[in-house]
């Protein structure tokens, strides 16, 4: 499949990643503690399954591109004292939760995860699993940094009930590790994923990135030969999104130094035909799995479902997150925890949910966001299916939607029928755009838009 460059260009623009919709720079202060309590009484008995995250912010260095809510620190003091306040959220919330509920999902990310030593891996994982009911065929996820790893970490995640390990790599070429502050060589990469196939994790995703400084062509091919080597079973390539606006660290990084957008849109194109060549089935929006994987099946069978943590086979669960700046989420509501560590604490002492703001969805929220779910998840929108769940006539009511189709339509990203509105196998690679059509926030004439990342 080739990409166009005029297309790439064309369609490389500010727009959100949808785990979400509404988008999170909609949540409200107006939507705090008080009414996330109520909904979780609310909502006991609906027959919903659960799903929990768990948020750990620490790192032992800062890398220069991260985007996610973070503390980087040497003192590990800092984590013993950050989980005996995660530890009283996690008691607050079972205490509110009908305990027949089953935990179908668990996922721990960062910041860095393994940064806990193994024992505490062991404590927290053991204090989760005391307070909720985690299911036998529970999919359970970590993120791991290969560095500062050790075998017995390994273990740990294994031996606590982890089956599923998203490994942080990046990029393998070392004038890019040194450029962004995260040098970690191959041989130690190849080792730590060792440990993971002799431990027994049969499911282990590699985190890549593109658009970092110094990155080329010739130096990324290289990177995507030895990861195809070692054969990891889902692959999950991010495009690093500058945004120094919001992550003030990544002023560290010197704007020169990055790919010009030519350059990126070549790297683009070398990990689609790289990654198809080798037999990872291209899923959209940046992921990559091998095509017995259960993600392409659900894919296949249209019970696929995209949340916080990405792409999920598990739909109709309730989000209930733990630490500082997480996102629950039931059908009806989306909550985020504060984000500073010193607020979190503090509420949480207090005996408090350390709520910061949310949003209650509309009927309306519910309908575009079941749009925008079923273009990035199944690659196509029944129309008919639609209007007769959701109560529209979908061309009218999607009117002005469909006119920006028409135009992508000509550009050969999607196929407009009486019947469907189906992504083509080049337009996968512009699902945001094709998704941002049915956001009616971005409609929305405001003195403060919020700031997305580039789609491309």
């Amino acid at each position: 499949m080739q990409l166009a460059k005029s297309l790439l260009e064309k369609y490389s623009k500010a727009g959100p990643r949808y785990t979400s919709y509404p988008t999170a720079p909609y949540f409200t202060e107006a939507f705090g503690e008080k009414e996330w309590l109520e909904e979780i009484k609310q909502t006991q008995d609906r027959g919903r399954d659960l799903s929990l995250y768990v948020h750990i912010p620490f790192c032992d260095t800062l890398c220069y591109y991260c985007g996610c809510n973070m503390v980087a620190t040497k003192k590990y003091e800092k984590a013993t004292e950050y989980l005996g306040y995660l530890f009283q959220e996690i008691d607050r919330v079972a205490a509110l939760a009908n305990p027949v509920r089953v935990a179908r999902q668990l996922h721990w990310g960062g910041g860095t995860p393994t940064y806990l030593n193994p024992d505490d891996i062991r404590r927290l994982f053991a204090h989760i699993t005391s307070r909720f009911t985690l299911a036998a065929d529970a999919e359970a996820g970590c993120e791991v940094d290969p560095r500062e790893l050790t075998r017995e970490h390994v273990k740990a995640l294994k031996e606590s009930g982890f089956n599923r390990i998203s490994l942080g790599i990046q990029d393998l070429n070392a004038s890019v590790q040194q450029a962004v502050n995260r040098v970690q060589p191959e041989s130690l990469i190849r080792q730590v994923y060792g440990w993971m196939r002799e431990e027994g994790f049969d499911s282990v995703n590699m985190d890549l990135m593109v658009g970092l400084p110094h990155q080329t062509v010739e130096t990324y091919s290289n990177t995507l030969d030895k990861i195809i080597d070692m054969g990891p079973d889902r692959l999950a390539v991010f495009n690093y999104a500058h945004v120094p606006w919001m992550m003030k660290h990544q002023k560290l990084i010197i704007e020169s130094d990055l790919p010009s957008l030519q350059t990126r849109l070549a790297l683009q194109q070398l990990i689609l035909d790289k990654l198809s060549a080798a037999g990872y089935v291209y899923i959209g929006l940046d992921h990559f799995a091998k095509a017995d994987d259960e993600i392409i099946r659900a894919q296949q069978s249209k019970t696929l479902y995209r949340n916080f943590q990405g792409y999920t086979t598990h739909k109709n669960c309730d989000i209930y997150a733990f630490g500082a700046s997480s996102i629950s989420q039931t059908d009806d509501v989306f909550v985020q925890n504060v984000k500073k560590l010193p607020d979190y604490y503090r509420l949480v002492g207090e005996g408090r949910l350390p709520t910061e703001r949310g949003l209650r969805v509309t009927n309306e929220d519910k309908l575009r966001r079941d749009a925008i779910t079923r273009i990035m998840c199944d690659l196509e929108l029944d129309k008919t299916s639609f209007g007769r769940t959701w109560g529209i006539a979908f061309d009218s009511y999607f009117a002005d939607a469909l006119v920006e189709l028409k135009e992508m339509e000509a550009d050969g990203l999607v196929i407009l029928s009486p019947e469907k509105v189906t992504v083509t196998q080049p337009g996968r690679f512009f699902l945001r755009n094709i998704a941002m059509p049915f956001d009616a926030y971005l409609k929305q004439q405001s003195a403060e838009k919020p700031r997305f990342s580039k789609t491309l």
